[in-house]
């Protein structure tokens, strides 16, 4: 059970990741040509290799209590701030990821930019090496920790690589950013299990002992799930009443006549 959503957890977080570098590198590759666009994917590949693997044996060799502790209150952290950025896109405070806005954003900087530079087009190349890079910091990170927790770091890169073959091959396959995955609804369920895996984790870390051990992480996500759903419920009530009032506020005084 705890093998399956550490895959399924590491799945849908590095599709979120894949898409969003995606958009910038279709962006780019469209706009300005694919030679130095992808030599700036290839380098950030290769820097995030480097990392992965000077990183990865290092937390394998973590006693499993600390390295559980430490990993808990990361995720915990990282989880919460997904989990509050979809809250309150879902309660209407906060505008929704909008993969096309954003891609015709990008293209709109590429078209103006220069085409000069070291790598022939410096600025192809930068902006494809970061959003690679930057990314797949997160992909890493994401994939380490679950991976070094469960001292099963190749089970978490079947679901990062699972993710990042899917999400290219379609790109690569229509040419466009992908507008229709619901990437807001993604990031919400992410947040859901990042917050998960970091309790369920950190409790384990300290000492402490689920009750009927990785079952109750099941019932930790339906708890996180539950809460988060109320809290998008209760900001949309709040959201009306804010603009039932500022509806009355806007309207005119009528003055009656005697």
């Amino acid at each position: 059970m705890r093998d399956f959503l550490l895959v399924l957890a590491v799945f849908v977080a590095c599709v979120v990741e894949s898409v969003e570098a995606l958009t910038i590198v279709l962006a780019v590759g469209v706009t300005r040509g694919w030679h130095a666009t992808m030599r700036g994917v290839a380098a950030g590949l290769l820097s995030l290799a480097v990392i992965v693997a000077a990183l990865g044996p290092a937390l394998t060799v973590i006693p499993i209590n600390a390295l559980r502790l430490v990993v808990g209150g990361l995720l915990l952290v990282f989880g919460l701030g997904w989990l509050r950025k979809a809250i309150l896109r879902a309660s209407g405070f906060k505008d929704l990821h909008d993969e096309d806005a954003i891609y015709q954003r990008q293209r709109e900087a590429a078209e103006h930019a220069e085409h000069t530079g070291l790598f022939g087009d410096s600025y192809s190349f930068t902006l494809a090496f970061k959003g690679v890079l930057l990314e797949g910091l997160e992909v890493a990170f994401i994939v380490l920790t679950f991976g070094a927790n469960q001292h099963n770091i190749p089970l978490a890169c079947v679901g990062a690589v699972a993710a990042i073959v899917l999400v290219t091959g379609v790109g690569i396959a229509i040419r466009a950013p992908l507008a229709r995955v619901p990437e807001n609804t993604l990031k919400f369920v992410v947040g859901v299990l990042l917050t998960s895996f970091g309790m369920f984790w950190g409790v384990e870390g300290a000492g402490g002992s689920w009750p009927g051990s990785d079952a109750a992480l099941l019932g930790i996500i339906a708890f996180i799930l539950g809460g988060a759903l109320a809290a998008v419920a209760w900001l949309r009530r709040v959201r009306a009443e804010q603009s039932a009032r500022a509806r009355v506020d806007a309207e005119p005084l009528v003055v009656g006549q005697s």
